[in-house]
């Protein structure tokens, strides 16, 4: 069920199928509350930005080790990174950022490897780390969208707020 980059859909989580990968591709990897993002560097190796901490393949203990304001850009083999977790190529932003040229992203990956780094899961996360090297610009939708459905809960709150002060005042007014 191979996929072109950026369609969106599943591939295989096995790497024996490396023609579908192209250098410079993000991998997201699909964990336990969360997704970690990756870039192909070839010959079945990612570089991404970890928790000095993290296990390759980890899920739940990887998301606790990004209390941390410290990562390391480690490059691994994308098989013991994904471990039993399933993962696709997502080149999200082609459409809207060209992509910078292959062997300049992995250039640039390869090196940072072995490089500790600043790391805020709202600023300076392992999606920023990627898609800056993929288009030169950090972005992280998984921050966006939890920011964003932060902001309409708060909303929602808000609104429930105001209804029980407008039912209490109206209690006070009937009594």
């Amino acid at each position: 069920m191979a996929a072109k980059p950026g369609t969106g859909k599943m591939r295989s989580g096995k790497v024996s199928r490396k023609a579908e990968l192209e250098l410079g591709d993000l991998i997201e990897i699909f964990r336990f509350g969360y997704q970690h993002w990756v870039i192909y560097v070839g010959d079945g190796y990612v570089v991404h930005l970890a928790p000095p901490t993290e296990i390759p393949g980890a899920g739940f203990a990887s998301l606790m080790s990004t209390l941390t304001n410290k990562a390391l850009v480690k490059k691994e083999r994308l098989l013991d990174v994904v471990g039993r977790h399933r993962y696709r190529v997502n080149n999200k932003h082609d459409r809207k950022f060209p992509p910078l040229p292959s062997r300049k992203i992995v250039q640039a990956a390869e090196q940072l490897v072995g490089q500790e780094m600043l790391y805020k899961v709202t600023s300076e996360n392992c999606e920023h780390f990627v898609t800056e090297l993929r288009y030169g610009v950090a972005r992280s939708d998984q921050v966006r969208d939890a920011l964003v459905g932060v902001s309409v809960a708060g909303l929602g709150l808000a609104a429930l707020g105001l209804l029980g002060v407008a039912v209490q005042r109206r209690r006070r007014q009937n009594q």
